[in-house]
């Protein structure tokens, strides 16, 4: 297996992806392991060992939120026939939610949040293990817990740079604020969400003698092999991690759950394979939550609407220790000019569940504050909210004065706009009526940094013209097994079926991982690394420039003859592996996607309701590597988008800290009924500095200001605002009144 490597230090020129002679880069192909997930077939991590006499676990959690474990009673579990175990705190638990953590704390004493896991009762069967944690008593000297974010705003400190900064200045947003000629300034608050993602964390665990063999639906595996190995104080190396496949992650799969931790540790002391499935609400009450937020935006500008002044300060909640904070002011930073600016994250320390990254982390929740204060603000000014962003846009990144490595946003509001009528908007409220319904709509810019990471990839080029693509990368219904069998296919000039793709062992080629939409285009470099080294191995078996060779439908074609793969190889497989590294191209520039979203939405006079009728969105992010998948990714988005404004929120009870609305009966995520057609319009874009691949991030994007387009939308209708999220239909109703008088 040979190495090619590489790195880009400067944008890249035209490839092999270019020439698109084979004809599957971009296209809307199928997934890979379509057939397998329709089929029932494909493994997630539960279904392992199927067939081997395994054990089962079961959580016992705590039942109140603060205070210090004084005794735990396991005998009255362990004396029930069928019971193997019990993993008690005095066994060391550890566990880790955030990839970050590189020394995650023992579950051991210490009660910082209802739901916490105590112990674990091993059984024969699944149900016998769930009735005995039922005797299990954890007795607890409760204190008093902090419960609710607002009351602990004032004790709120800055945690230090985390994701980004948690300050970032330019030049004197007082003076410069208290100077404007137009100001606008307003609080926005959003609630705790759920991942909800349709797999429940999961792990089976198997020893064979000192080392662990993981299955689980983790999305960065090189990682979660770290964290597995430091919570059992053992070696990385004794560790083997299998994620084939993941139902879902949206950052809560990000770093391990306890369940992986409590599996291994039941799997050494009872000497068998220990299966645990953590029940739907224990996923919302154990695993990781996106932290609520309360948001304050101070706008100063010009009377002809140029901004002079901006500020963003954050302050979310988590528990003791956990310093992440949610980086709702990202998109802040560099996504409209003006000289003087201020953005600024606090934490406070919370007996809640842990905050962690979820979907967009930052850009999901800080965009339902800026692009609603930016429509509020464009109002005061008496301008279209198109043209308010128009007069904003910067020509360099406005905080650090790098030039953009590729920005279209207004080209997608403009597309937008065309496409969905944007010049048949009712400028004044509530003017728009259809019996007990008024009708409006809003739109919002989006933006997703670029995020690029180190990754490896092995290919082999068999004797018989197929290729094999290894590595430890995820897909978590994102469409990667696909993405990288395209980039292959299209580099090699393979035929689509000629090329299968293995991901998720961690005895694969390490790549980055699924996250922070920078998988397809990190793994797909280290991918397109390895194609590079085997043209150039083919060309040198042929005696050609490798410029000058064309590989198509498993031929190789240069100095006017076509030589079957299979010829050219002679029986020999060529292997090498792709290791690419970012370089400055990355590090001198400045790289987002841009995007912009158009809502329709219609509000019921009487009941307050609201139902969405259109919703369109328009994203560029560089090379689309597969329509389809991209698509899918943005309809996911523009859902999860819905759910932020109108439905999604954690009901945390502020005397205890139980989450009361735990389950996918209560927390409410977008149905079928709540959605409507969706419309999504992907940009032909290049961006050679953003990656070999010249694409960026699309799958985080798709939900980034989605919500501040449905409440711009709202208001439209009928000249409500709320500011608290989501928009649920008492807040709205209390508005409508008002809007009667006046009419």
């Amino acid at each position: 297996m040979t190495v090619h490597t590489m790195q880009l230090n400067e944008p890249i020129g035209e490839t092999r992806l270019d020439r698109d002679v084979q004809g599957v880069i971009g296209r809307p192909i199928d997934r890979f392991e379509g057939p397998l997930k329709v089929t029932g077939t494909a493994p997630y991590a539960y279904e392992n060992l199927k067939g081997e006499t395994v054990a089962y676990g079961y959580l016992v959690t705590s039942g109140v939120g603060a205070g210090r474990i004084r005794s735990v009673d396991a005998m009255p579990a362990l004396s029930m026939a069928g019971v193997l175990h019990v993993v008690m705190p005095e066994d060391g638990v550890r566990a880790a939610a955030d990839p970050s953590d590189k020394k995650p704390a023992a579950i051991k004493g210490e009660i910082t949040y209802f739901g916490q896991p105590v112990c674990m009762v091993v059984a024969e069967s699944f149900e016998v293990a769930r009735d005995a944690a039922k005797l299990v008593t954890v007795d607890v000297e409760e204190t008093d817990g902090k419960y609710d974010l607002l009351a602990e705003q004032p004790n709120a400190y800055d945690p230090g740079d985390n994701t980004i900064p948690s300050t970032v200045t330019k030049g004197d947003f007082d003076k410069a604020f208290a100077a404007a000629e137009v100001t606008f300034e307003a609080t926005y608050t959003t609630p705790s969400q759920s991942h909800s993602a349709m797999e429940p964390h999961a792990a089976v665990a198997r020893w064979d003698g000192d080392a662990l063999t993981l299955y689980g639906c983790y999305q960065l595996v090189s990682t979660n092999v770290q964290q597995i190995a430091a919570a059992l104080g053992i070696s990385p190396s004794k560790v083997h991690m299998v994620n084939p496949f993941i139902g879902g992650g949206f950052g809560g799969k990000l770093g391990i759950g306890p369940e992986s931790v409590f599996a291994a540790i039941a799997a050494k002391a009872t000497g068998r394979p220990v299966k645990v499935a953590l029940t739907r609400q224990q996923v919302y009450q154990t695993t990781s939550r996106r932290s609520d937020t309360i948001q304050r935006v101070r706008l100063g500008a010009t009377k002809d609407g140029r901004i002079t002044a901006m500020a963003h300060d954050t302050w979310t909640g988590n528990t003791k220790g956990d310093e992440f904070f949610e980086p709702a002011g990202i998109s802040s930073i560099f996504l409209y000019a003006g000289e003087n600016r201020q953005i600024t994250h606090r934490k406070a320390n919370v007996n809640i569940l842990l905050s962690s990254s979820m979907r967009a982390p930052g850009e999901a929740v800080g965009m339902l504050a800026t692009e609603n204060a930016m429509d509020e603000m464009a109002e005061k000014l008496g301008l279209d909210p198109i043209e308010f962003r128009k007069r904003n846009e910067p020509e360099v990144d406005p905080q650090e004065g790098l030039p953009f490595s590729s920005r279209k946003l207004v080209e997608c509001m403009d597309i937008g706009a065309r496409r969905f009528g944007w010049e048949k908007r009712n400028t004044r409220p509530g003017t728009r009526r259809e019996g007990e319904w008024l009708v409006g709509i809003g739109m919002s810019a989006a933006s997703r940094k670029n995020l690029l990471q180190e990754a490896k990839a092995d290919i082999t080029l068999s004797p018989d013209g197929r290729a094999t693509v290894s590595t430890d990368m995820t897909d978590i219904g994102t469409g990667t097994y696909t993405i990288l069998q395209q980039i292959t296919a299209e580099m090699l000039g393979l035929k689509i079926e000629n090329v299968s793709v293995q991901l998720g062992d961690s005895k694969l080629a390490q790549g980055p991982g699924s996250g922070g939409s920078w998988g397809a285009n990190s793994s797909g470099s280290a991918v397109f690394t390895a194609c590079e080294g085997i043209v150039e191995a083919i060309a040198k078996k042929l005696g050609v420039p490798a410029d000058d060779l064309t590989l198509k439908d498993g031929a190789a074609i240069a100095g006017n003859r076509q030589t079957p793969l299979s010829q050219v190889l002679a029986g020999e497989a060529i292997s090498v592996t792709g290791h690419f590294k970012p370089g400055k191209a990355f590090e001198e520039t400045h790289q987002a996607s841009y995007g912009a979203h158009f809502c329709e939405a219609a509000v019921n006079l009487v009941t307050g309701e609201t139902r969405i009728r259109r919703l369109l969105t328009v994203g560029a992010a560089g090379r689309i590597l597969n329509e389809k998948t991209a698509t899918s990714q943005c309809y996911g988005g523009q859902i999860f988008g819905i759910g932020t404004a109108l439905t999604e929120e954690l009901v945390i009870d502020t005397r205890t800290g139980l989450m009361v609305n735990h389950d996918l009966a209560e927390y409410h995520v977008p149905v079928n009924a709540d959605v409507p057609q969706l419309e999504v319009v992907l940009l032909d874009e290049r961006d050679p500095a953003a990656s070999p691949l010249a694409g960026r991030g699309i799958g985080e994007l798709a939900i980034s200001g989605v919500g501040a387009a449905v409440t711009n939308a709202i208001y439209n209708a009928c000249g409500v605002r709320v500011r608290d999220y989501p928009m649920t239909l008492d807040k709205v109703l209390k508005g409508l009144p008002a809007l009667d008088a006046a009419a």
